[in-house]
This record gives C-alpha cells, structure tokens and sequence, in this order.
C-alpha cells in the first residue's frame, strides 16, 4: 500500500470516527439539557405545604380549609394545606399574628395583623335590623332606647355598640341571644329590634324568614339610612345592598331594594409567602370557586381581594398579579424554562464541544506533514525513464492534492503548514515537467504516445 493510500485511508478512518464522535455529543447535549430543564421544573415546582388556621373543627372556616386543600390536590398543585384547627376564631387569628399560621380567614371588622394579605374575598355578610310588623325604626339612634337581641355572637354584638357609638352602659339595651332564637319568641319577650349579621349566600337559602312571615304575620325589615356614614367611620364597614325578596319570595321581604351594611369575609395570607405560591392560591380558588362552595352556602360567590392601595386589607402582590392578568402567555408561562433551557445548553455544549476537540475527537493532520509524500514522489522522478512512468508520479501527486483539498473540507487535515505543502507541491510539480521536457528532447518515450501531463501555474 502506497503512502498517498495509507494517508487516504487514514483520512477516511478519521472523517467517519469524528462524524460519529459529533454526533454523539450533540445526542448527548440536547439530552442532557432536557434532562436540567426537566430537573429544574421539578425543584422549581417542588410541593410547598402552608399552614392553615382556622376556628371551631365543624365552623365555616375548618370546612373551607378542608375543600381548599382537596382542590388543591385534585388541581395538582404544588401547594399543599395543612388545617390548624382552634378553639375559636380568635385563636386562629392570635396563631397566625404569631407566624405560625400562613393563611387564615378573618371578618373585615377585626383586628388585621400588619403582616396580612389578601388573596380572595370569600363571603359578604349583611346586617338585618328586623322590627315587629308594622312597627318601622327610623334610624340605628333609635335602638338606643329600644331593647334589641343580637342573633349570633359577641363580636356582632361589639360591632352594634361601634354603630351606637355608645359605651357598655345602661342606656343601651343590647343584648346576645343564641343564634337559633326565633322571632317571635324574641318579641314577645319584650325585645322591639333584632339584629343579625348573616352570611348573604346563607340567606338566599333560608327559609326560615319566609315561614315565619306566612304563619305569624311577618316583620319589617329596615333599611340603614346612614349607611355610608357608617363606613366611613368604622374601619371594615361596607355598603351592602339588600335585593327585592332577598329574606322572602311570597310575601316579598323587602319589598324593595334596601340599603344596609355589612363585612366581608377574607382568606389572607402572611407577606412572606412568595408571589408565585400567592398567585397559584389565587388562580385555584378563582377556577375552581364551584368545587370550594360550602353546603350552606359560604364561599358561593367568591370575589378577587380589592387591589386598591387604600383596601383595609392589602392584597398579596402575587395575587394582584393574576387578578390584574388572568390570562398569561405562552412566553409568560415558560420564558423562564426556555432561558434556563438555553442557558443550560449553552453551558452543556460548551463542555462537550470542549472534550470532543481537545479529547475524543481525532485530531486533523496537518498539511504540513503530507509534505513528505509529495517529496517521496519526487525523488523518484528521476528514474521515471519513460512519459507512462511520469504519468503514474503525476498522477499521485494529484491523488495528495485531491486528499488535501478533501481533508481540509470535512475536518480530517488542518491548515497548519500550509504553505509548506503548497511549496512541496509546487517544487515536485515543477520537476516533474522539466523531467517530461527532458524526455522529450532525449526521445525517451513511444512515438504513438504522446501524452503529457502538465501542471498548470496558478
């Protein structure tokens, strides 16, 4: 095998080797990228378990929580719920004051921990002032002198004595009664105004006012005339609308639209909880408001949190965001993963473009060093005594050239010493046309064979 095979060969052995060599690290380079994205999704989105506070295990609050976290998971979220149950709402509240509670629900009209934010507005609670029938109040001034129950607790109760603005003293006839006290029982007692705060989506399920307004002749409900007074001075106060036969159908209670006030129900969160939790909370709670409905109606209309600078409670800005762009996208939601995506490919094929040119990869022969095959070439030049026998010498040396050419095209020979080469081929080149002449002259080849291969300058 001559040197100019061996060479070709050589050439040959590496192109392939080199070709299956890039190949695999490219393979390998897109894999592993996949691979860090796919890793780093995973521990962008690892499950975050938050603690959630609330009152009694069978109140609104425990129950909410409960629906919360089984959305949650059937959503495949990465937040998980942990339900803290208290005695009562108060503890729930002083637990999450205490940063051991991330979330917890409290009524506008308490005291709002600093740290608080508002994810959603879960439920409206509106103030009832029920008179007997027939029997009108004029204003809340009016239940200074009027012995009046409060149905519910005691914070309603404080909430009545705010609006009076009146000390806990004899001249007010306030008093709680138990929450399942009925009217009719209450005003034969003597009492000539009862006060309830209800839950709006509980009574428009509530029967009870209809029954007692058919079988003991009804009650009047009044309206709240100083109703936006009222919210400008109590902190958590809002204007609520009572609707036609919002209490009844037949007979219609009220008869007509009525002003009143009421609280608002709100699910905050601690301000440390990262935008991206706070958000994620806030879209599963807003797509899926359905699934979290109460069977007593609580939670059934749940709004975003107010995103007004001046709201009582600030909302979470993580929230806010999604409340102010419910649709994100396609580069919203994965412009992150594709910058980490191209960042790891980078960093990837960067290592591997490395290891495949200084390690694996065989390396390209220099031209340079093919010099010595044009030069074993022509050396023999000179006992070529016959015009065939230049032939063949030419014809090998244009077989390096060829060589050259296509070695420096795939990669297999460099461009070092290039020049050398290019002086080697030009030499030999050139001997052999000053040998083809001296045939020529010396009659050293066949008459009927005069073909004579030249290399052209240039």
């Amino acid at each position: 095998m001559s040197v100019e095979q061996a060479s070709s060969r050589k050439q040959r052995t590496a192109a392939v080797s080199n070709r299956r060599q890039l190949i695999l690290f490219t393979a390998l380079t897109l894999i592993l990228t996949l691979t860090t994205v796919w890793a780093a999704r995973l521990w962008l989105r690892h499950s975050e378990t938050l603690v959630f506070a609330t009152g009694d295990a069978n109140g609104v609050g425990t129950r909410f929580a409960a629906k919360l976290a089984a959305t949650l998971k059937n959503n495949s979220s990465t937040l998980r719920i942990k339900v803290a149950s208290n005695a009562d709402d108060a503890k729930a509240l002083a637990l999450f004051e205490r940063r051991q509670a991330d979330l917890v629900i409290l009524r506008s009209d308490a005291n709002v921990p600093p740290r608080a934010r508002a994810i959603a507005i879960l439920e409206h609670d509106v103030l009832l002032l029920i008179s007997p029938k027939g029997k009108k109040i004029k204003s809340l001034a009016a239940l200074k002198k009027t012995r009046t129950a409060v149905l519910g607790s005691n914070e309603d109760e404080a909430l009545i004595r705010r609006a009076l603005e009146a000390s806990d003293d004899a001249a007010v006839r306030v008093q709680t009664v138990p929450s399942d006290s009925t009217l009719d029982k209450l005003f034969a007692a003597g009492y000539g105004a009862v006060v309830a705060v209800a839950h709006a989506s509980k009574l428009m399920k509530d029967k009870s006012y209809e029954r007692y307004a058919r079988q003991a002749g009804g009650f009047t409900l009044n309206a709240i005339d100083e109703a936006k007074a009222l919210t400008r001075r109590i902190p958590g106060i809002s204007s609520e609308k009572l609707e036609t036969g919002m209490l009844s159908s037949a007979p219609a209670i009220p008869d007509d639209d009525l002003d009143t006030v009421g609280l608002q129900w709100l699910l905050v969160a601690q301000s440390r909880i990262s935008n991206g939790s706070a958000g994620e909370l806030a879209r599963i709670i807003y797509e899926n408001k359905a699934d979290l409905a109460l069977n007593d109606g609580f939670a059934s209309r749940i709004e975003p949190a107010e995103t007004d600078k001046d709201a009582l409670v600030v909302v979470h800005p993580g929230a806010a965001e999604y409340i102010n762009d419910d649709t994100k996208s396609f580069m919203d939601r994965y412009s992150d993963l594709m910058y980490l995506g191209a960042a790891a490919l980078s960093i990837i094929g960067s290592i591997f473009a490395g290891i495949y040119t200084r390690i694996t990869r065989l390396r390209p022969e220099k031209a340079s060093e093919l010099a010595t095959a044009i030069l074993d070439i022509g050396e023999r030049i000179e006992h070529a005594h016959t015009m065939d026998q230049l032939e063949a010498l030419q014809d090998e040396l244009e077989t390096v050239l060829r060589g050259v050419i296509t070695g420096l095209r795939d990669g297999t020979i460099s461009s070092d010493g290039l020049d050398t080469f290019r002086l080697g081929y030009e030499f030999v080149r050139d001997e052999i046309a000053m040998r083809s002449d001296y045939l020529k002259r010396h009659g050293s080849y066949e008459d009927n064979v005069v073909v004579v291969k030249t290399a052209q300058n240039g």
